[in-house]
Formats: C-alpha cells, sequence, structure tokens
C-alpha cells in the first residue's frame, strides 16, 4: 500500500447528467464549486434524477462562466445562463421541499426534448440557505446542493478493486468489472487499503478536512452504465451479499467540509480521526 493521494476530482454541474473531471477544484460549504447546483423537475416539482430516466446518464453539462453548456448526442449544445432568483419554484427533493430560480424556457424545451417528457431545469441559487444538511447527521448550519444528501462523496479506488474482485466471482461475473464512474463521486482516493474509509472519522485532503458523516447508501443509479444507460444487477447484488449495514447497501462515505479551501489531484489524503 503506497501514500493515500487524491487520484480524480469529478463534478457534476446539473444533477444526474455527466460531469467534469478537473484538476482542482474549490471547496465551498456546501460541496465543490459548480457540483450539482443545477437539477431538473418534473409537473410536480420533484427531483427528476437517473432512477427515473437513466437516459440523462448521456447527457452531459460543463461549467462555463455564469452558467453551464448542455450537450447530448443528437442534440446541438445549449449555454444557459444563471438566472435571477426572482422566479423561484418549489421542489421536492426526497421528501424535502426547497426553491431554486427557474432557467429559461429554452433550457426547459433542451431538457424535456431530450428525455421526451415534460421537465424544467432549476439553479440553487443561495446554496448557504436552501437546503439543510439531513439534521441527524449535521452539525449547526451546514448545507448542502442538489446532491443527494451531502456535500461531497469521497471513494476509494482499492475498494472498488476489491468489489470487482467479489463481482467476479457471483453470478453477474460478466457485467465487471466496473468503472468508478458507476458511483458518482466527487473525491476518488488511491493509496488506501480496502475498505479503509469504513473506519474514517476526520480526513484532509491537502490543506482542506472534512467530517466523515455517514457512509453512502446506494441506488439503482449504481447499475447504471454511465455511456450506454444500459441497466444490470451489479453492483447492487453483490454490494447487498457483502456490503449491508443497517439496511443499505454501501459504497464509499459522505463528507461535510469543516475547512475551506482548494483540492488537487495528487494532494495528499491524511486520516485525522
Amino acid at each position: 500500500m503506497g501514500i493515500a493521494e487524491l487520484q480524480s476530482i469529478h463534478v457534476h454541474p446539473v444533477k444526474a447528467l455527466r460531469g467534469e473531471n478537473p484538476r482542482e477544484a474549490v471547496v465551498e460549504p456546501w460541496g465543490l464549486a459548480g457540483d450539482r447546483r443545477w437539477v431538473l423537475i418534473d409537473d410536480g416539482g420533484k427531483v427528476v434524477t437517473q432512477r427515473q430516466h437513466p437516459r440523462l446518464a448521456t447527457a452531459a453539462a460543463g461549467l462555463v462562466p455564469g452558467g453551464v453548456v448542455l450537450s447530448a448526442p443528437g442534440l446541438p449544445s445549449l449555454t444557459v445562463t444563471e438566472p435571477e432568483p426572482v422566479d423561484l419554484v418549489a421542489l421536492d427533493i426526497f421528501g424535502t421541499k426547497v426553491e431554486g430560480a427557474l432557467a429559461g424556457q429554452d433550457a426547459h424545451d433542451w431538457c424535456s426534448g431530450y428525455l421526451g417528457v415534460p421537465v424544467r431545469l432549476v439553479h440553487m441559487d443561495d446554496p448557504a440557505t436552501r437546503r439543510p444538511v439531513d439534521p441527524d447527521y449535521a452539525l449547526p448550519g451546514e448545507t448542502v446542493s442538489f446532491a443527494d444528501g451531502f456535500p461531497l462523496l469521497i471513494t476509494s479506488a482499492s475498494s472498488l478493486d476489491s468489489l470487482n474482485s467479489l463481482i467476479a466471482q457471483g453470478a453477474h461475473a460478466a457485467e465487471g468489472p466496473l468503472p468508478m464512474n458507476r458511483f458518482r463521486p466527487n473525491l476518488v482516493v488511491s493509496g488506501t487499503g480496502p475498505w479503509a474509509e469504513d473506519d474514517w472519522s476526520r480526513i484532509a485532503v491537502g490543506d482542506v478536512t472534512f467530517r466523515v458523516a455517514k457512509m453512502c447508501g446506494r441506488c439503482v443509479v449504481t447499475t447504471t452504465d454511465q455511456g450506454t444507460a444500459a441497466r444490470g444487477k451489479e453492483p447492487l447484488h453483490t454490494l447487498g451479499r457483502h456490503r449491508r449495514f443497517a439496511g443499505s447497501l454501501v459504497f464509499g462515505q459522505n463528507l461535510v467540509p469543516l475547512t475551506l479551501g482548494t483540492v488537487r489531484v495528487g494532494d495528499p489524503v491524511r486520516v485525522l480521526g
């Protein structure tokens, strides 16, 4: 086992769409700068993700100053600017009510045309106040973007290697090995032992420190090929046999920043507690 370091960084500007792999990223209180500040909602205001529409995996969003660029097979790309927070809409993200600012009609039309169902694109204008972290795992004042529940998700390359070894021994071996993008992390660390992250409570990535809030329970999105949108049985089948904790199928750890700064690929990763 070598020295633990940050292997890669992943920012997903629009929740559920393919994102970017920058060499560095600014850590804000609610997550990496630009990560999951946009989300799609249906006519009833409920958040739309790959859970309902795996086809979202084949669309992409890239950060540009003041907005995002949307791209997808068969469609011209579209630049969407951050809307002014005057046309706010209430949305439901996994049972939590949040407000966000509606993008323009051209963005709604582009996204609806790609999915084949009516959706609207919403921007989180004020992540400092809009959505608190789950109070069962939060400290006072902690907030989060449109991520599933916590500001960041960290995974381990060695844990994925271990999981892929288990998949290779199972009933759906032909589906493996799986790439890390199935798990849509923000930070990927190398140089640790398999599943070492289970025991972390506080870590530092470069000069930035994080609190480990809880293990990350996984859903059907992990069974979705992020290149083709096809679904299979893995990794949930194998996680169910080997990584079931308190009723959740676990891979990765949810993080909350304790300090702010910039993380960079190659930064040392230190376990502080």
